[in-house]
């Protein structure tokens, strides 16, 4: 016997999640307009101070434009119903569009830093008072660009790789203001140099977060927070379950979490209420609501042992056979 069932609130709400990523599209665009417009005059007067730090500051806001624009068109596209192949729609465009932003983030970071080394050794002459002044205005412009993008919605890995890309650079930009400082009251043009790998190392680290969590969710690998096996321990000792296996726990993208499990229930246990234990408690554990659970009756020949009540009798033999020859993953039973 089998069930089959998406949580409570699975596609009653798109009035509601359409407004929210109209929302999410405002917010995103004019934190774009603030930085790509300051990001240009950045470029003029780095180039006029011949400050990399400077040029650096633009070259990562450059990328959180990049990852601005890749989430407004990842939004879009994963706003389309599933159709076709596509039976989740495109939703994952989300987590491509992050796994991308923390690639670029890592080669641009490596390219700074090997830039940034180089003037450290050799360093340029350095016009403190333009960068300082630059970078405090950058500092403001970042500000505000971070209030707007706060107000998106976060809970996205596509729109909060892209709110830490213009909060690093808001720290970033505070490190070139000290810089600037450091240039101006001391002509120690070195510090412009250092700046800049402070600015990269923030970089280096965002992007290697992005790409680490987005290649969790392409893996499907099963969320943080969340451990399979604790699952599975959890499901086997509700009453009138022997035994579960094929046990999977993935995001569809951030935020939707999927599980499915094949469940063998006692021979007189009822598989229906079974499987309504099964959901609640994942919901009320961990906030799980779309699971699919194909529910079976164990009998002499596929149990595990003879159950009665959902546990083995102690003085049963060991197993007999398995249910599935090939279950993937471990096999989660009932203590006796």
């Amino acid at each position: 016997m089998g069930a089959h069932t998406h949580g409570p609130g699975d596609g009653h709400d798109g009035h509601a999640h359409g407004v929210a990523k109209n929302a999410d599209r405002r917010w995103l665009s004019l934190a774009l307009a603030l930085i790509t417009s300051f990001m240009l005059v950045e470029v003029v007067i780095g180039v006029m101070a011949r400050s990399v730090a400077l040029l650096s500051d633009a070259a990562h806001m450059l990328t959180d434009a990049a990852s601005i624009v890749l989430a407004l068109i990842a939004i879009r596209l994963s706003a389309r119903p599933a159709r076709g192949g596509y039976t989740y729609g495109l939703k994952r465009s989300e987590i491509l569009s992050a796994q991308a932003n923390g690639l670029s983030l890592l080669l641009l970071g490596l390219l700074l830093g090997y830039e940034a080394v180089e003037r450290l050794i050799d360093p340029p002459e350095v016009t403190g008072s333009l960068t300082l002044i630059t970078a405090l205005v950058g500092v403001a412009v970042n500000i505000a660009a971070t209030w707007c993008m706060s107000k998106a919605n976060r809970s996205s890995l596509n729109v909060e790789g892209a709110f830490q890309h213009v909060l690093n650079d808001l720290y970033a930009f505070i490190a070139t203001a000290v810089s600037g400082l450091v240039v101006v009251t001391t002509g120690f043009a070195r510090a412009d140099a250092i700046a800049a790998l402070i600015v990269v190392a923030l970089m280096l680290k965002a992007g290697g977060e992005l790409v680490r969590a987005s290649g969790r969710v392409l893996l499907e690998a099963a969320p943080a927070g969340v451990e399979p096996d604790e699952v599975g321990h959890l499901l086997v000792s509700h009453d009138a379950v022997v035994e579960v296996h094929d046990l999977h726990v993935w995001q569809i993208t951030s935020g939707e979490v999927s599980l499915s499990a094949h469940v063998l229930v006692a021979p007189l246990g009822d598989c229906h209420t079974v499987r309504q234990g099964l959901e609640e408690v994942l919901e009320r554990e961990y906030g799980i609501t779309h699971t699919t659970f194909q529910v079976d009756h164990a009998d002499d020949h596929t149990s595990p042992a003879h159950a009665e009540g959902g546990h083995y009798d102690s003085g049963d033999a060991a197993p007999r056979a398995e249910h599935c020859l090939t279950a993937h993953g471990p096999v989660h039973r009932a203590e006796p």
